[in-house]
């Protein structure tokens, strides 16, 4: 495995474990109640992914990428 696609399937997880809490807040929500601790865990994660996702794309610096580099070697594509 090398850094890249590391980072790639962890955030993949990361999403995976997101809808998950959504999907459990739905099933709070429809069995009637006013708040949601699964609610409140979904947004703060998806926030703290976007934000991620923002400063990649404004300042080319991944975090996850960079601390997957100090575990993983850098990927070779062209091999």
């Amino acid at each position: 495995m090398c850094a890249s696609r590391m980072q790639r399937i962890l955030t993949a997880i990361m999403l995976g474990i997101i809808l998950y809490f959504f999907a459990t807040a739905a099933i709070d929500f429809q069995e009637g109640m006013k708040e949601s601790t699964n609610f409140m865990i979904a947004v703060s994660l998806q926030f703290f992914v976007i934000v991620m996702m923002l400063v990649w794309a404004t300042t080319n610096f991944c975090p996850s990428t960079w601390m997957m580099k100090q575990i993983f070697p850098p990927c070779e594509w062209e091999k």
